[in-house]
């Protein structure tokens, strides 16, 4: 038996790719746990309410490696917390991160039923910038847990620098813009188009301005847009073309929202840059073919890069990229399976697969944070994991998180492996620091996923931290490049 493990493993240690097991029935002899760091854990809890904001700087940003491109940071480097400790950051976090999946689901129900945001409430026309409550999740606002993290955008000719959310589950971009009827606080000057010599107002019969799912004819000819959260959050302004600036590179013509009138807990953050799957997403009108990112850990103080005509390596351990035909925003990834300590699990793959109504699946997305599994399913997964954790002291949920681990007298625990099982036998083993996280400084750690009782599953940014994420639209593919950030 030992020789045809060996045998066995040496067969796929020579002839596959890294990450990459050989067959499904192999996965009973791969390694079934992996050692969580809990000091490193534990300090940088300790540190993120500490840090100095980098401000303008980007000196300690890594080099872009494409054309276009553009640096991300973490909010919790450039912005300084105002929590008086960890765990009061943590259920912030997840406060605004339950909104975001709420929002995201909503959105999709929508689509599916067929019923459109004027459909069931009009713009507000008492006043020139009214704002409604409606929930509609086009856009994924900081306030919904989307502003973890930001790039240094400029806006205008000459450009005005404003720090914007990125996100991959909205397509509308948009900015604060002076004069305001109504603009949170942003940690730069708000974006005067009076200054910009690119700017232009859209017509209502542009075919951008026909792309909202919202919008207003005002004066018989300008367009109005108008983004609204599920919180309540919102911004409405017009619509128009400005010039984006990436680093040292200009993009022309690009549409955007220019809020005049702007409510919600955004965060310091000027703006949005949409990268999700439809026509008026920043990526879209590129016409990218091809873009990634990769997300640096949200308490650490370092930066990454937004790439755009990214070329997947080799070594990338590929999935299908889905869409839906009621949704072009989402990316829906080809999951088949999870699977927990090298054993994977009893789920059907009809769970992670879109119907005939558009319900169902799994999107992959950088604006929510913690990973959302339909409840069967997580119920399997978490019983899993409790299966294998036995020998951990147990602790109090915390929030959304109802598995939860004492780890205040260790420093290192072994804990069992986590995968994504995707088509063709590709899998995708998580670090135990992407599923086991702290929820205060004094050793608290809980398992980072939850369920939901939507149709729709998510694969969130911790799950994706420290990985970098490609998006081939071209030949409908994702890849995953581990420790690539």
């Amino acid at each position: 038996m030992a020789l045809l493990f060996c045998i066995i493993f040496a067969a796929c240690f020579f002839f596959t790719a890294p990450f990459v097991h050989c067959s499904r029935s192999l996965l009973q002899i791969s390694r079934p746990t992996t050692v969580l760091d809990v000091s490193e854990a534990l300090e940088k809890t300790r540190n993120v309410l500490s840090f100095t904001p980098v401000g303008q700087s980007l000196s300690a940003s890594p080099s872009p490696t494409s054309f276009l491109s553009l640096h991300i940071h973490p909010r919790a480097s450039i912005r300084k917390s105002s929590h008086p400790d960890y765990k009061s950051l943590t259920l912030s976090r997840l406060e605004r991160d339950s909104a975001r999946v709420t929002s995201l689901a909503t959105r999709l129900d929508l689509s599916v039923s067929g019923i459109s945001k004027p459909d069931l409430k009009p713009f507000n026309k008492a006043s020139e910038f009214g704002a409604e409550e409606l929930g509609s999740p086009i856009v994924s606002g900081s306030s919904q847990g989307s502003g973890e993290y930001f790039s240094r955008v400029g806006i205008g000719k000459p450009p005005s620098q404003v720090y914007m959310v990125l996100d991959t589950g909205s397509d509308v971009n948009w900015v604060q813009c002076a004069p305001c009827a109504d603009c949170y606080q942003q940690s730069d000057p708000i974006f005067d188009p009076s200054l910009s010599s690119s700017y232009s107002p859209l017509n209502c019969e542009t075919q951008q301005c026909k792309y909202l799912d919202d919008s207003e004819c005002r004066n018989d000819r300008t367009c109005a847009y108008e983004v609204s959260y599920g919180d309540g959050s919102y911004t409405v302004g017009d619509f128009v073309t400005e010039t984006i600036t990436l680093g040292s590179d200009s993009v022309n013509n690009v549409a955007i929202g220019c809020g005049h009138n702007n409510e919600g807990l955004f965060v310091g953050a000027g703006g949005l840059l949409g990268l999700g799957g439809g026509p008026l997403s920043f990526s879209s009108q590129l016409n990218a073919s091809t873009f990634s990112y990769c997300l640096v850990d949200r308490d650490s103080d370092s930066a990454s890069t937004l790439e755009f005509d990214y070329a997947l390596p080799p070594n990338a351990i590929t999935a299908p990229l889905l869409r839906n035909k009621q949704l072009d925003t989402f990316y829906y990834l080809g999951l088949t399976g999870i699977s927990v300590g090298g054993e994977l699990l009893p789920i059907p793959e009809s769970v992670f697969q879109i119907d005939e109504s558009g319900n169902g699946g799994i999107i992959i997305d950088s604006g929510t944070a913690v990973t959302r599994l339909q409840s069967d399913t997580y119920n399997v997964l978490r019983d899993a994991f409790v299966k294998g954790t036995k020998n951990l002291p147990s602790a109090d949920t915390v929030a959304l998180f109802d598995t939860c681990y004492n780890l205040s007298s260790t420093s290192s625990v072994d804990v069992p492996t986590l995968s994504f099982h995707f088509p063709e036998a590709k899998v995708l083993p998580l670090p135990a620091k992407n599923y086991m996280i702290p929820v205060d400084s004094v050793g608290t750690f809980c398992f980072a996923f939850a369920p939901t009782s939507s149709t729709l599953s998510i694969i969130g940014n911790v799950q994706q931290q420290g990985t970098r994420v490609g998006f081939d639209l071209g030949n409908s593919h994702v890849g995953f490049v581990p420790n690539k950030c």
